[in-house]
């Protein structure tokens, strides 16, 4: 998990080359509150309709959300439902120079009734298919190949999207492996759910779910996910098809991975509330993708798809996934026993997580050495402030050298256990600096919140904050609450301090305003 925390911690963009079958996914909402007259079934009255790429022009946008470049490689009608698919994959930054325009055929459309009952979630209530399953041929195969020739350079992956809809034939599939292995480009495939595979020979990977397994090998997968009872259907795929890995997935209970070069293992998954599986195997190629493109391990690489792929559940229709959402939920799985200590690259990625979903970040910082009463009515305050509350403490170093040799009472790990136990902090995290302004330059949070002891430019990164637009929030401070005063209450030594006029300055008077820092 380290190794894929640091992967993903230094991520890069790659350049994903996708073939396959591109739909148009239109989806029809409406209000569904009454029976029709002349039949028992529901009438839709239609409010709003979206139109959205799928099939693999959904695959396109889950890799450019994991900040993949994206050349996609299909068949269109010339039609309006291929305009739209076309205009909806630029708009996201695909490039689709590389649809083929075939008039003989139209494009895929997936046309979805969604209706709203009783002030309910939106429920799918039906779906009409417009295409042409006919295999690719002639002009319009060569024309695919072609442009699969021009976008091969510089490609770090392929990715063969098969809805067994007749773009995916034969022999497109075979040249493109071909051509992309002699190319020395990796080639990942999610198959069709038919009897014979041997058309994605020499692929690199594949990525069945059980089912479309089951139908391929004709073997039937355990309903319990025995690691060796699903090894024989993933071994019945990995060597008559010459691939590298199988990565077997197996809805909730994750997927398996048989890979030549690691073996067998068996990854599991985090228990959700599935609320629509529309989606889940792009995701899951695409985080594959992402991950091999990015030097990830067949395991780790499996590890992302499945957090990928688990997020995508948990959301109505199709929606890509960000790679920083998918670091984040990693990262909160990693952190599940070791609380909210963060490092600043992983505070880093989490707030871009955060700051994508147009959520504000609220900052705090102090020694809160011996928590009270007065520390907790100012986290309370400073979470009220924003979404995500950050509480950045003083090393045990900085504490000494600020507060004197007695001090911390509690270690820098003790304070900030602590700390995370509170519902209402977020994230803590530990800075060694004299002041925090290099995590304030960093982090850029909407909101600095501090005591309302600390008066006019008193208040470290004050003028940081906001000269770019932030806001600097004092909270009243509760009388006669201070770690100090606490200890002196209590008849402890360490209550006393000695703080010369420098140690002050250096320690509290803000130097943003003219940038001496």
């Amino acid at each position: 998990m380290n190794e894929l925390l640091d992967k993903l911690g230094s991520w890069r963009a790659f350049r994903a080359v996708v073939v396959g079958d591109f739909m148009l996914d239109q989806l029809v909402y409406g209000d569904a509150e009454r029976l029709s007259q002349d039949a028992p079934v529901p009438v839709l009255r239609v409010v709003r309709q979206e139109d959205r790429p799928g099939g693999a022009a959904n695959l396109c946008l889950d890799l450019a959300a994991m900040r993949g470049e994206v050349v996609a490689l299909g068949v269109i009608g010339d039609d309006g439902e291929g305009r739209a698919l076309r205009r909806e994959l630029q708009e996201q930054g695909v490039d689709s120079s590389g649809l083929v325009v075939d008039p003989s055929r139209p494009t895929t459309l997936k046309r979805n009734l969604i209706g709203l009952a009783q002030a309910r979630h939106p429920q799918k209530m039906f779906r009409m298919d417009v295409e042409s399953n006919g295999e690719l041929a002639g002009e319009g195969e060569a024309a695919l190949l072609a442009a699969f020739d021009r976008a091969l350079p510089g490609a770090d992956v392929v990715c063969i999207e098969d809805y067994n809809k007749g773009v995916c034939s034969a022999r497109v599939c075979k040249e493109v492996i071909r051509r992309a292995r002699a190319a020395g480009v990796p080639v990942l495939v999610d198959p069709a759910s038919i009897e014979d595979y041997s058309k994605y020979t020499g692929a690199t990977a594949i990525t069945p779910n059980r089912n479309e397994a089951e139908r391929a090998t004709g073997l039937k997968t355990c309903a319990e996910a025995s690691a060796g009872e699903n090894a024989k259907v993933a071994r019945a795929l990995l060597e008559p098809l010459e691939l590298d890995a199988v990565a077997l997935t197996l809805d909730r209970h994750g997927a398996l991975l048989l890979a030549r070069e690691g073996g067998l293992e068996r990854i599991p998954t985090q228990a959700r509330e599935v609320y629509d599986v529309t989606g889940a195997g792009d995701m899951f190629l695409a985080g594959l993708a992402a991950g091999r493109a990015n030097g990830l391990g067949w395991a780790d690489s499996v590890r992302l798809a499945n957090a990928a792929a688990g997020l995508e559940v948990e959301v109505f229709g199709v929606t890509p996934i960000p790679i920083e959402r998918i670091h984040q939920e990693i990262l909160s799985m990693h952190l599940g026993q070791a609380g909210k200590l963060l490092t600043r690259e992983q505070l880093m990625v989490r707030v871009a997580a955060l700051r994508r979903a147009g959520q504000k970040v609220v900052f705090t910082n102090g020694c809160f050495d011996v928590l009270h009463a007065g520390h907790v009515a100012l986290l309370e305050a400073a979470a009220g402030e924003g979404d995500f509350l950050v509480v950045a403490i003083n090393s045990d170093e900085s504490v000494r050298a600020y507060k004197g040799p007695t001090r911390p009472v509690n270690t820098q790990d003790d304070r900030a256990a602590v700390l995370g136990a509170l519902a209402v902090v977020d994230a803590v995290v530990v800075y060694d600096e004299e002041t925090p302004v290099e995590l304030l330059e960093r982090l850029r949070p909407d909101a600095l919140v501090k005591g309302g002891e600390y008066g006019e430019g008193e208040i470290q990164g004050e003028g940081l904050v906001t000269g770019y637009g932030g806001r600097v929030v004092r909270v009243p401070m509760r009388e006669g609450l201070s770690s100090s005063e606490v200890l002196r209450r209590m008849g402890r030594p360490e209550a006393a301090r000695e703080q010369s006029p420098e140690v002050h300055a250096r320690y509290v008077l803000d130097r943003t305003r003219t940038g001496d820092r």
